[in-house]
């Protein structure tokens, strides 16, 4: 029997979790784990090591943090494990083609959409946001091309209706770490059978801003619910509360958790503000906001929200400055 492969894994967010420690407790031989750097966190902004960092102290399993992976004393580093195989998911940098050449067996990574759909730093958020019905993992054989590589494995999940992206995120990484396994099982004793990725078919993920999470009320209910849970935990959806009150300011307003619901009017206009609940016209149908937040306060139920705000019907949701 031929001896495990030796594996450097990289990873830093809570996604690549799961499957750092399924390597772990399948006996894999795991003889580093490559994270980024601790960054400030917080109003204190303390140092805070990741959850994967942690875990690996706590295993006894070597951790390397390199500002940049690809500099010559990164690739320095990864020589010197003399990995057979790098793993990595959710890691945070783009590994060179000089990198994944150090390794006999260049590197896989677990992403979390069915490729070559929603490739790009985003992919749960993005396919919540577009409407998608279902989603999943893949894991591929690494390239220089981000998520461009040949697929080894897939598993498919349908998406919850009103599944926020941390959600679904978190059971992408659960559904992936055994995946993981079984393609190094299959790399290692020659079975995997690798697919190539069809561009035609590929769509891209791009990286999050703060101004995604901005509510477009001419979109329609199914729409927003859409984005509101994507921006789930970051950047959050989020509008301005435009009260028909003289003299009082557009109140800038979270929005955690929204149900499209029947209803029509001008888009943004407030249409029950109440024992009903606080239900907003969209461009077609219209939306139950369930859970919202002043910036700087606790999130909310609606209700509870209305009880110290007097938002009325015919007020107006919509960005700060209505031209």
């Amino acid at each position: 029997m031929p001896p495990p492969l030796r594996l450097v894994m990289l990873g830093t967010k809570d996604f690549a979790l799961p499957t750092f420690l399924a390597l772990v407790k399948s006996g894999a031989e795991v003889v580093a784990l490559v994270t980024q750097p601790d960054r400030p966190q917080g109003r204190k902004q303390e140092l805070i090591p990741s959850r994967i960092k942690q875990e690996a102290l706590r295993l006894g399993v070597r951790v390397e943090q390199p500002e940049d992976v690809n500099a010559p004393e990164g690739i320095a580093l990864i020589r010197s494990l003399r990995p057979d195989l790098l793993v990595t998911a959710a890691y945070g940098q783009i590994l060179s083609a000089e990198l994944l050449g150090v390794p006999r067996l260049g590197g896989i990574n677990l992403h979390g959409s069915v490729l070559p759909k929603y490739r790009g730093a985003a992919p749960v958020a993005r396919a919540i946001q577009a409407g998608e019905a279902e989603t999943g993992v893949t894991v591929i054989q690494m390239s220089p091309r981000v998520d461009a590589g040949g697929m080894i494995a897939v598993a498919r999940t349908p998406i919850g209706l009103d599944e926020t992206a941390g959600e679904l995120e978190e059971r992408l990484a659960r559904l992936g770490a055994p995946l993981v396994v079984d393609a190094i099982a299959a790399l290692a004793d020659g079975s995997a059978k690798v697919i190539p990725q069809d561009p035609s078919l590929a769509t891209k993920a791009p990286k999050l801003r703060k101004e995604d999470g901005v509510i477009d009320w001419t979109r329609t209910a199914q729409q927003v619910h859409d984005l509101v849970r994507a921006m789930q935990p970051w950047p959050t959806a989020s509008t301005h509360w435009h009260s028909t009150a003289p003299g009082k300011p557009p109140t800038r307003l979270i929005v955690h958790r929204t149900t499209p619901v029947e209803g029509s009017g001008s888009p943004g206009r407030v249409l029950a503000a109440g024992p009903g609940g606080l239900v907003v016209a969209a461009g077609t149908g219209a939306v139950r906001l369930v859970t919202l937040q002043v910036p700087g306060k606790k999130a909310m139920p609606a209700a509870e929200f209305l009880r110290g705000h007097a938002v009325q019907p015919g007020d107006l949701f919509g960005p700060e400055s209505i031209g």
